[in-house]
């Protein structure tokens, strides 16, 4: 613009000058509607320069003004989304502080301005639900409901965490409608797979937990924890109803098909001996149990046998107990194995070995015993009336909660 406006002076200027420089400027004669104007060619070139200048500054003015106009009607006719949008972030920042009172206001007060309503509904409802909302969290849940949207414009993300909020919220019927409408995803995600066993195991479908373990252990991104947590759920409760619905044949028979890999496994081995266990099956119970006991067994698998819910009555866990003590000749200072023969002898009612193995125990160096053998030295300490000592192992307990 300013280079134009000096272009235009200093043309305007030669304009001026040159005429007097020249003796003859030239004359120009223009016949129009029966009038002649005249006048020299430099006179021509002057105006038709100085109209051309004063067409480019309207054309200017125009164009700002239009682009003033339009900017001012923008400012206007958006600022409520300009607001919300405001309010829809500032609910984010405050999801994340777990502000959750404030997300929960700003983002459904933001979702439907600022055109946001999949991302923003689904975070009020988890705010909500984080509340203990639960009325507030199925109405944002309801508005989701409403906008039948596909996974390619929102993502299973979405998806996901609507199902975990309905399950949250105990609203299985509705969670499971979601996550049938989604279930071909599930062999490619295994985030859906999750969702497909955890909600299983509300709906109490142990059968079906069974049937997609499989699936779930060939996903690398699925920890063998959850799965050992799984195993032991689903194989207890199928095990369990298989002996309730039927009897002990028809158990015995279920396990013994089961994959000879599924039937090494600590979880489902151990799913099957708390079910013998409960229904007091020994015999079958030790069989299992034995071969395990008289080679190095591991840590995970002794920490499960002491907590097999076997009946406490004498001679129910004898060789089981043989088998810890050829260790215990062996290596007589063993943590692991002193611990187990206390807790096997707690079983057989047997408290002046429980006693003795736990004493054995407490006595070794740099602490190798937990609260689970103090309790069970107490235990056997009260069987025999030595009320003060056992009193003394559950205030160390006590003290190690604190």
């Amino acid at each position: 613009m300013i280079r134009f406006i000096v272009i235009a002076l200093l043309l305007f200027i030669v304009i001026a000058i040159t005429p007097m420089l020249i003796s003859d400027p030239g004359y120009i004669s223009i016949a129009l509607a029966g009038k002649v104007i005249e006048m020299t060619v430099f006179t021509a070139i002057f105006w038709l320069v100085f109209i051309l200048a004063v067409i480019f500054f309207l054309v200017k003015l125009l164009r700002g003004g239009i682009k003033l106009s339009f900017k001012g009607f923008n400012k206007v006719a958006f600022a409520s989304r300009r607001r919300a949008i405001r309010d829809f972030n500032k609910g984010i920042a405050a999801y994340v502080l777990e502000d959750y009172q404030q997300a929960e206001h700003l983002l459904a007060k933001s979702a439907e301005p600022a055109q946001e309503q999949q991302t923003a509904y689904l975070l009020a409802a988890s705010a909500a639900s984080k509340q203990n909302l639960a009325p507030n969290t199925r109405h944002y849940l309801a508005q989701l409901n409403d906008d039948k949207k596909q996974v390619k414009t929102t993502g299973l993300e979405a998806v996901l965490i609507h199902i975990q909020l309905l399950m949250d919220q105990h609203d299985y019927k509705e969670a499971r409608v979601i996550l049938d409408d989604y279930h071909k995803h599930i062999g490619h995600d295994a985030r859906l797979l999750i969702c497909e066993i955890k909600l299983c195991l509300l709906e109490q479908r142990f059968d079906a937990v069974v049937d997609y373990l499989p699936a779930a252990i060939k996903q690398k991104s699925i920890n063998d924890n959850m799965i050992s947590t799984w195993e032991d759920i689903a194989y207890f409760e199928v095990f369990n109803e298989s002996i309730r619905q039927h009897d002990q044949q028809t158990l015995q028979d279920y396990w013994q098909q089961l994959p000879r890999k599924n039937r090494q496994k600590e979880s489902v081995l151990f799913a099957y001996c708390n079910v013998l266990a409960q229904h007091n099956i020994i015999e079958p119970l030790e069989k299992l149990l034995l071969p395990a006991l008289k080679k190095e067994a591991s840590e995970s698998f002794l920490m499960r046998l002491k907590h097999l819910p076997i009946a406490k009555t004498t001679h129910k866990a004898e060789n089981l107990i043989v088998a810890v003590q050829k260790h215990l000749q062996r290596d007589a200072d063993s943590a692991k194995w002193l611990s187990c023969l206390g807790h096997l002898s707690l079983f057989n009612n047997d408290w002046v070995m429980a006693e003795k193995a736990f004493n054995r125990l407490f006595n070794l160096t740099n602490k190798q015993y937990n609260n689970d053998d103090l309790s069970g030295c107490a235990q056997a300490l009260i069987a025999q009336n030595k009320h003060q000592q056992a009193n003394e192992l559950l205030l160390l307990i006590i003290k190690d909660h604190d």
